[in-house]
């Protein structure tokens, strides 16, 4: 600690404190924060950018017994590389838990396979609904952003398109009767398809 410095303690989880103290144990050892989840990406773009403005220094350590240590400063660079982000469509299914907001509105889906994702909604259309929308099953339709190459979904850039009628239902004979059709789409791996099928519009565009 030089005359100047501040010290700041966060206390948390020791379930919570392993995992942070390997997350920097890996960008420190690969000096780079691309395999990152967006939101932990840029939180330590934030205290790069403050170490190139402010000439500070940053000391990253957790409380376990020789704990990795990252340090940030005017030397270092983790920014994450230049990606391509593709503007897409997508599909969310799930139960309405939260919707509204004073000033800025939105809606809370819980999904399966993203957990709770929060989107964008203009209040006009929650002011339109007739029915109560929490706590039931529904569709969203929304845009937002994709990463090109690892198909990695921009939580921060969902914006609301429209609600679409959702009445889960399997019926494992028709399905198998539609794989039956198709058998040759077995083949095809649809989300590697998909996201190669958009960075080569991309590539297009840029042409």
């Amino acid at each position: 600690m030089e005359e100047g410095s501040v010290r700041h303690i966060l206390k948390t989880s020791i379930q919570t404190i392993i995992g942070f103290n390997a997350i920097i144990a890996q960008v420190d050892s690969s000096r780079s924060i691309d395999f990152l989840e967006i939101n932990t990406a840029k939180a330590l773009e934030s205290f790069q950018e403050t170490a190139y403005k402010k000439d500070f220094s940053f000391l990253i350590t957790t409380s376990i017994m020789d704990s990795a240590t990252l340090t940030i400063d005017k030397s270092t660079h983790y920014m994450r590389s230049e990606t391509v982000w593709l503007d897409a469509e997508f599909y969310f299914y799930g139960k309405i838990t939260n919707a509204g907001g004073k000033d800025k509105a939105n809606i809370h889906v819980l999904t399966d396979e993203y957990g709770t994702i929060r989107i964008d909604i203009p209040q006009r259309v929650l002011q339109s609904l007739e029915d109560n929308i929490l706590y039931k099953p529904f569709g969203v339709r929304a845009m937002g952003r994709q990463q090109a190459e690892t198909g990695e979904l921009d939580k921060s850039s969902l914006h609301f398109v429209e609600l679409v009628d959702y009445h889960p239902k399997y019926d494992e004979s028709y399905l198998k009767g539609l794989r039956n059709k198709a058998a040759w789409l077995n083949e095809i791996e649809p989300e590697s398809w998909l996201r190669e099928v958009r960075y080569h519009l991309y590539q297009l565009k840029l042409w």
